[in-house]
């Protein structure tokens, strides 16, 4: 059975309903499975000591769960038009992982949620793709011949599924978005089993021997 990581942050549960309905896309396609992880919080000096196993719900994250799965899924809500700081906390520790070339082929693709409808949902998207590129990663969008991208009136992109929570984060979760987040799980299953069953290239350098992963200075 191969696994794809469903990799998400959530506050107030938004992206954790977008990441539910993704993994049941994974879990339909023959011979698939989807491993579902969160990160956790990042912790400021009022917040206390750091959590090491979360309350309830998935579990962190390792590395070890990029490694494994042949296909990853990354989530979080909208943070002034960019993932949250919990999310990128999390990938800007990946670079032991960058260094091997441990991803690299690997098909991803990303989802979000957002409070108002033009909060920044396209912006998120795109810009939680850069640390997946640097990682030799493969992107996987939605294409319009799903129809709910051109009935959709909330959330829905061809770069990802997202979702409108609303100001108060209540705004119920549309068919639309719920079955485009089903058919992202689904594609990003299908193309991962079709990736996996290839041999990767052996000829290629490693990344290791050029700048890139940030070019950290």
């Amino acid at each position: 059975m191969k696994e794809i990581l469903v990799l998400y942050y959530s506050l107030h549960g938004s992206v954790k309903q977008l990441a539910q309905h993704l993994a049941h896309g994974v879990d339909s396609v023959p011979g698939m499975r989807a491993r579902v992880r969160t990160v956790p919080k990042v912790m400021t000096e009022s917040d206390g000591p750091a959590k090491l196993v979360p309350d309830e719900g998935a579990p962190f994250a390792s590395h070890d769960d990029l490694r494994d799965c042949v296909g990853i899924a990354v989530g979080s809500p909208t943070r002034f038009g960019n993932m949250a700081a919990a999310m990128k906390h999390f990938w800007d520790g990946t670079s032991g992982l960058w260094l091997n070339g441990d991803l690299v082929d690997k098909p991803a693709c990303v989802f979000t949620s957002t409070a108002s409808l033009h909060g920044g949902q396209e912006t998120t998207l795109l810009s939680m793709m850069t640390p997946l590129l640097h990682h030799g990663m493969v992107i996987v969008g939605l294409p319009y011949t799903h129809p709910e991208l051109n009935q959709t009136r909330s959330g829905g992109t061809p770069y990802g599924a997202s979702h409108w929570a609303g100001p108060d984060g209540r705004q119920p979760m549309t068919d639309e978005e719920r079955r485009l987040a089903f058919a992202q799980g689904k594609r990003l299953a299908e193309i991962a089993n079709l990736l996996s069953a290839a041999s990767r290239p052996s000829s290629l350098p490693s990344p290791a021997s050029g700048r890139g992963a940030g070019d950290e200075g």
